[in-house]
């Protein structure tokens, strides 16, 4: 399973009369509340039809179902999703036959999450789970904070697609990154696409002038500015090559910022975090790997404090923007 997964959920798993009591729609509620909230993605199915009828008063909806919903829209979790089938959904079972329908589309990472009474409906559909037996459904079952993974670019596709695409802000922090450089060759993929949406996402990108780059300690502190100065112009030489062509075909921009020193390497986004251990180079041997790891909420704001542009942690030396 990859660090983020995306989901349907049918609309009976928020109603108080598809359980025996209301404490336990509560209960079966809180079972996927912070997995949806940290590590995951909801469809909202028939270009948001699904959504807005949580706003009607036509069933009695659970209020944590309904505070679900509203902040999974706050927190841009819900992915809008055009309508697959011909006739808008009738009841809980045709909604769980537009999400399938939208699987052939593009495939889920996770599943469609329903009530025993839809089901009923769907036996043999490993892709459709009861939100009371989710323990035992391999989609589910499997998710992890951390994955091992292929140092290729397929593999970097494969786990960072729904973050990539449906971010709000994306933030690259990786010391060496350079996009001319062969090892990084495959970064301008990753950036473009974020692209060609609307609204476009905000996009930052994060290296430091390196150990080989810097200064000796014994130079003058004069010198060793300039010298820190010609090699951030030189990076954003390299940068305005090899980027600023891609971007702008997919609608994009980015801001660089060079720091003095750092060396931890991370994927920040509105969505989720990940510490990548090699940053986003790709490696020339197929069969090396590497292991990624999906930070908490309070670890991905601490380093989003760390990479602002006036943060005392680390020493700016240059910033530019692309587009």
């Amino acid at each position: 399973m990859p660090l983020i997964a995306d989901y349907a959920i049918t609309p009976d798993v928020f109603d108080r009369t598809s359980y025996s009591t209301p404490a336990e729609c509560e209960a079966r509620i809180e079972t996927i509340r912070e997995a949806m909230l940290t590590e995951g993605l909801v469809r909202n199915l028939r270009a948001g039809a699904w959504r807005h009828i949580f706003r009607s008063d036509t069933r009695p909806w659970h209020r944590r179902g309904t505070e679900l919903v509203k902040k999974l829209a706050t927190q841009n979790r819900l992915v809008p999703f055009r309508s697959e089938l011909p006739a808008p959904p009738r009841d809980d079972r045709s909604w769980c036959a537009e999400a399938l329908a939208t699987h052939a589309a593009s495939p889920f990472r996770g599943g469609v999450i329903v009530t025993e009474s839809v089901k009923g409906d769907y036996v043999g559909e490993p892709l459709v789970a009861r939100i009371d037996r989710l323990a035992g459904v391999r989609w589910w079952s499997e998710r992890s904070p951390s994955v091992t993974l292929a140092r290729t670019l397929a593999a970097y596709e494969t786990h960072l697609d729904l973050l990539l695409r449906h971010s709000s802000l994306l933030v690259f922090i990786d010391p060496y990154l350079d996009p001319a450089e062969r090892q990084y060759r495959h970064v301008r993929r990753l950036l473009t696409r974020a692209g060609n949406r609307s609204p476009t996402p905000t996009i930052e990108i994060h290296r430091a002038i390196t150990e080989e780059q810097r200064p000796r300690r014994h130079l003058a502190d004069r010198r060793h500015q300039g010298q820190a100065a010609d090699e951030g112009a030189r990076i954003e030489h390299r940068f305005r090559d090899v980027l600023a062509d891609p971007l702008r075909a997919a609608g994009l921009s980015a801001g660089v910022f060079i720091w003095s020193k750092f060396h931890d390497r991370f994927l920040l986004s509105n969505l989720a975090g990940v510490s990548l251990p090699y940053g986003f180079a790709t490696a020339t041997n197929v069969r090396e790997v590497t292991r990624w790891t999906r930070l908490g909420r309070t670890d991905r704001d601490d380093v989003r404090r760390e990479f602002h542009r006036h943060s005392h942690q680390h020493r700016l030396q240059r910033s530019f923007r692309i587009q």
